[in-house]
């Protein structure tokens, strides 16, 4: 089994929502993990915090806006 390595880049991040994950980067996805990731309630966001930490956090939401911007 490989480690899993957390995205450093929009490139990392983009190849393991898409390719490790399977998860089509679509309008409605993205609209939905970046309205989750500004919800400090939502307990998916709580969890990614506690986890990865705030800067992680805002850093996804960058390329979550990134991606909305290359579909």
């Amino acid at each position: 089994m490989h480690p899993f390595h957390i995205p450093q880049t929009y490139e990392e991040w983009r190849h393991c929502i898409t390719v490790v994950c399977r998860q089509p980067i679509t309008g409605p996805y993205i609209e939905e993990r970046i309205k989750a990731l500004n919800t400090p309630s939502d307990h998916t966001t709580a969890r990614f915090v506690q986890l990865y930490g705030e800067a992680h956090r805002a850093k996804t939401v960058e390329w979550f806006g990134r991606a909305r911007h290359e579909i």
